[in-house]
């Protein structure tokens, strides 16, 4: 495993360097750190544990002009290249982290979900690539609130030094923004699907269909649609003029009112292996049509109901589209709650402390390739050890499970082991923890409150 994520890292070092500087060492190092640490993977703790002094690892994070982006399209181009891959999804989804301040980069009282509350935050909108065995983040964009753009947060623009470039764009114009790079960078996928903050997005869907890639969009139970093509008509105004401004004079539905319709047939679908046998569903779905920007779309309505929940998804899937295929594409969005679980637990993707754009992006691009390092293991070990068909047999089960990024941690720790602090190491690591805090304060004490 050492070995392996050596010969892995030298395909993309290159990315690494500046025009002055080849500081790509720091890279592998700091990788390295998010697949075998366990706990406080922040950029000095990373340095101290993986022999590189801590300010220097700070500066290659926060300050080197390396592009990040640059590096996250150079692992693209590597899972363009994976057969196994032809038949992904494509997944949207937003992860939250909570902030101390509100210095770092987009950081604002914004929903977080992992709370389940208004926090101060921080947001990214991820994609995720997923089969039935294996899911891996793919790229990322920062969400910056509109008050970051506002004449009060100019202040805090300069600090996290967010690129002149930058504007205010909602979560679901970054999501399209990143479907539309990774299609151009040949990433293979079956469809996109996307969860009701995604999917109430008229325009998002329609920009999708327009491109001709099938989506399914969880959608809110209260989406309006409608069960034929919407009659739109145009009034005459007070100067004998047309509208225009059409009005619909076709009566629409709420989804959830259309749950009991006389037309509905269910079908019970199995749809992939779980801890407690397999996850079974109630799928049904009929034809509704949408209108956005005055032009009608038909679309299909897919109902899912289970023992926990019920979801109303819409999609743009060809009429001839089997069901079974519907239900399996449309869950497939489990898969980025477990990229997302495994950016955080696994690759220490809540840890990260920092208040620069730059530093994000860097975290961002190094997590990918972490993530992508396990994936493509993954995947070689697949091809290269077939499972024992007696297995089953012996087991007594239909399916043997794969492995998961945490056994892939355990084994690269056991062959790359994390040095161990000596007692001296120890005190002189407490030592500088205690100068550094003295000197935190005193500088605070001589520059006064941060405005």
């Amino acid at each position: 495993m050492g070995d392996r994520l050596y010969e892995f890292w030298q395909d993309f070092r290159p990315y690494l360097r500046t025009k002055t500087r080849d500081t790509s060492e720091y890279g592998f190092w700091y990788m390295s750190g998010l697949l075998r640490m366990e706990a406080k993977r922040n950029m000095a703790n990373i340095g101290r544990k993986t022999n590189v002094d801590p300010q220097n690892m700070q500066h290659f994070m926060s300050n080197s002009p390396w592009p990040g982006p640059n590096l996250t399209i150079a692992v693209q181009h590597k899972v363009a290249d994976r057969a196994e891959l032809q038949e992904a999804m494509l997944m949207v989804d937003e992860s939250a982290d909570e902030k101390a301040g509100q210095w770092s980069a987009g950081a604002g009282r914004q929903h977080n979900g992992r709370l389940g509350k208004v926090e101060m935050s921080q947001v990214g909108v991820f994609l995720s690539l997923a089969t039935p065995t294996v899911n891996t983040w793919i790229d990322g964009e920062l969400f910056l609130p509109e008050a970051w753009f506002e004449a009060e947060g100019a202040a805090r623009r300069a600090k996290a030094e967010i690129p002149p470039e930058r504007s205010f764009q909602t979560k679901p114009e970054l999501a399209w923004q990143m479907i539309q790079r990774v299609q151009a960078n040949g990433v293979p996928f079956q469809a996109v699907a996307m969860d009701t903050l995604y999917g109430r997005s008229r325009k998002l869907r329609a920009q999708l269909d327009e491109a001709k890639l099938e989506y399914y969009a969880d959608v809110p139970a209260d989406t309006r649609v409608y069960l034929r093509p919407p009659r739109l008509v145009y009034p005459k105004t007070k100067r004998g003029k047309r509208s225009k401004r059409p009005q619909i004079a076709t009566k629409s539905y709420e989804v959830r009112s259309l749950l009991y319709n006389s037309h509905l047939r269910w079908q019970q679908i199995t749809l992939r292996p779980n801890e407690r046998g397999v996850l079974t569903a109630e799928f049904t779905r009929l034809p509704v049509w949408t209108i956005y920007n005055q032009t009608i779309r038909r679309e299909w309505l897919l109902i899912r109901v289970d023992e926990e929940r019920m979801t109303y998804t819409l999609s743009n899937a060809t009429p001839d589209t089997p069901l079974t295929t519907m239900a399996w594409r449309k869950s497939h969005r489990y898969f980025i709650e477990r990229s997302n679980q495994d950016a955080k637990s696994e690759l220490g993707w809540d840890e990260f402390q920092a208040i620069k754009y730059r530093a994000w992006e860097h975290q961002l691009a190094l997590t990918i390739l972490a993530s992508w390092f396990i994936t493509e293991t993954q995947l070689d070990w697949a091809l290269r050890c077939q499972y024992d068909p007696q297995l089953l047999t012996q087991y007594e089960v239909d399916v043997l499970p794969v492995l998961s990024v945490a056994n892939m941690r355990e084994l690269l720790r056991a062959a790359m082991p994390l040095p161990q602090l000596s007692p001296i190491e120890a005190a002189l690591l407490v030592i500088e923890h205690l100068d550094n805090r003295i000197r935190s304060r005193k500088s605070r004490l001589d520059h006064g409150p941060s405005p």
